[in-house]
């Protein structure tokens, strides 16, 4: 582990794609109208990786493949920037590191076109996957985009295979980005096909609304995505907060009111100090009191995500989580 975080912590590892996202620089314009883009490393496992570290105490590593290029060399760095462990990352000398450009419409919400044929990401094959590494992690955390492709499909089941009979607690994010799914009903299909298998889940409102083809706000259609052997279900909703769901309780965490600039990477914030909180404590599934804290926590690192323009640059750490968490 030679450049894992100095901390003799708990170790969670993400799992998945790494890839610039290109943000125009002004909010409420199509990418034809921009006239200059802001170059921000993301993708949301990556994203959760440095949320993770940058909050300190917990060690944070990252798998998956860049291309052998300016880009995936650039990510890397950044890794070890924000203090995560990148022994787990691949080069690949034939694809490219993976681009998206981000449209961010006026309230900061935002559209994705993706360039990816294939991307590096897509071509990591499980025999480049430090299994041993993976055994060693208290939570093994990875997204859905992962399982869109071969050989990358392949390599995520068999990380998750090597995760669950190591007894590491399995954290799933979905993450649904449409546009790279052949069509909705293959993003519903791979999304639920590993569904079963994690230990927690956290789910927005709008991929709620997009797996049952129901209305999110209905307690029963949130249950229908249930397993008895989850340990917890979190359905976030943006700055009205987040609805969680236990084997013994379940209930609502305020969000926070802040000045909303860019969306991309809260979700992955808001994990990230979910994760944190999990790490230090898994008994908080069954303490409602601690887990509504962590959730609060979460809450507050996602909001003041959104303050600032994209994904890892505009995560906390813990000072200022805690400070926001306080006011």
């Amino acid at each position: 582990m030679s450049n894992s975080a100095k901390s003799s912590g708990p170790l969670i590892v993400s799992f998945g794609e790494m890839l610039i996202d290109f943000v125009p620089d002004v909010a409420g314009v199509s990418l034809a109208e921009s006239v200059a883009f802001i170059k921000a490393p993301g993708g949301a496992p990556a994203n959760v990786a440095c949320a993770i570290a940058k909050l300190g105490g917990i060690n944070s590593a990252f798998i998956g493949k860049v291309g052998d290029d300016e880009f995936g060399r650039m990510l890397v760095d950044m890794l070890k920037k924000n203090g995560v462990n990148s022994d787990g990352v691949c080069f690949d000398k034939q694809a490219r590191t993976a681009l998206a450009f981000v449209t961010l419409k006026k309230d900061g919400e935002r559209e994705f076109m993706f360039y990816r044929n294939p991307s590096a990401d897509m071509l990591l094959k499980d025999s480049e996957i430090n299994m041993n590494f993976i055994k060693q992690a208290k939570i093994f955390h990875y997204g859905s985009i992962s399982l869109i492709s071969k050989p990358c499909k392949s390599a995520h089941m068999a990380a998750m295979k090597a995760a669950k009979e190591a007894g590491v607690l399995l954290s799933y994010d979905p993450n649904l980005r449409l546009p790279l799914w052949p069509s909705a009903e293959a993003a519903r299909n791979g999304i639920m096909s590993i569904w079963n298998q994690a230990d927690f889940i956290k789910v927005s409102d709008d991929e709620v609304a997009f797996l049952t083809q129901k209305d999110p706000e209905k307690e029963d259609v949130v249950l229908s995505l249930w397993n008895d052997k989850f340990m917890l279900l979190v359905v976030t909703e943006g700055p009205k907060g987040c609805r969680y769901f236990t084997k013994n309780f379940k209930g609502k965490v305020s969000g926070f009111q802040v000045k909303t600039i860019d969306t991309t990477g809260a979700g992955d914030a808001f994990v990230g100090a979910l994760l944190h909180s999990v790490a230090k404590d898994a008994n908080i599934f069954n303490d409602e009191k601690k887990l509504k804290e962590a959730l609060l926590f979460a809450n507050a690192c996602g909001a003041l995500s959104t303050t600032r323009k994209g994904a890892i640059p505009s995560l906390p750490d813990m000072s200022e989580a805690q400070k926001h968490f306080k006011s």
